[in-house]
């Protein structure tokens, strides 16, 4: 099962999940994906998202990393990126000095628009523009 999470190209939910387990195990069955999702949760070898709720109340599930990241939810196309920087890593720190508070996990979700969305949306209103000056013309 943490094999499906972790070669999964995106974030999984639960019936997703199920369905790329099954082609791996044609046997597996709903109830056995879900037990293994919650131990797989407890024992801190993976991660549960809700990723901006893009999607409803659905969960997601991502093999927990040694690195901290952003997830940047694009409210448009739905997509979602990972983003690592320095100064989210000195954040925790200043956490850790500031507040003396050992931070053992970090997650951080950013909603908004992508690069690619961000450029249709330019290239739209750019052709409305291109409309609006040749019909006042």
């Amino acid at each position: 099962m943490i094999e499906v999470i972790q070669d999964a190209r995106k974030h999984l939910d639960a019936v997703t999940l199920l369905t790329a387990a099954k082609e791996r195990v044609p046997s597996i069955d709903r109830a056995t994906v879900y037990r293994t999702i919650d131990l797989l949760k407890r024992l801190g070898l993976i991660d549960e998202l809700d990723l901006m709720h893009l999607e409803g109340e659905k969960h997601f599930y991502e093999v927990k990393s040694r690195k901290d990241h952003i997830h940047l939810a694009c409210f448009h196309c739905g997509r979602i990126e990972e983003f690592s920087a320095p100064l989210f890593e000195r954040l925790k720190q200043e956490i850790n000095q500031e507040a003396r508070f050992r931070v053992r996990v970090a997650r951080m979700e950013v909603g908004g628009t992508c690069s690619t969305c961000a450029e249709q949306a330019t290239a739209l209103e750019g052709e409305k523009g291109k409309s609006r000056a040749a019909s006042s013309s």
